[in-house]
């Protein structure tokens, strides 16, 4: 039996969960290889240092959810939210319409409301997001 064999059975050796056959093995291991007593000597140093340790009270966690808790939202926190929504909705639109000016007339049939759009769009400073939305000249549909 090698090294690794014998350390992945350590901890079963030191319970004496092994069968008769694996003990015999593990203990004729253990004679003759120095890094696998140290190892031995160590989990036994731990296994005792587990026995000295109290277990844990039964509400223990009961305690650990009742601080992790989140505490329940209140319905005006819920009604501050909605009400911060509508009115960014509102201020939203009655400032798009200011950036917007244009407005449909009953004179400007559908071909006029686009170049009427078109010539808002136009009066956007160079680089500004109006230009994107721009059409291109029909001339440049040539290539």
């Amino acid at each position: 039996m090698d090294c690794l064999q014998v350390q992945d059975r350590l901890s079963a050796y030191l319970d004496g969960e092994l069968p008769a056959e694996l003990r015999r093995q593990v203990e004729e291991h253990l004679e003759a290889c120095p890094a696998c007593r140290e190892e031995l000597a160590w989990l036994g140093r731990l296994d005792k240092t587990f026995d000295r340790l109290a277990a844990p009270s039964p509400d223990v966690t009961f305690r650990v959810m009742e601080r992790l808790r989140r505490p329940p939202l209140t319905w005006w926190r819920s009604l501050a939210l909605a009400a911060s929504l509508v009115l960014g909705l509102v201020l939203g639109g009655a400032l798009a319409g200011n950036f917007y000016p244009y407005v449909a007339g009953p004179s400007l049939t559908n071909g006029d409301e686009v170049l009427a759009m078109e010539e808002v769009f136009r009066d956007f400073p160079q680089g500004s997001w109006g230009n994107l939305l721009v059409y291109p000249d029909e001339e440049d549909n040539s290539a």
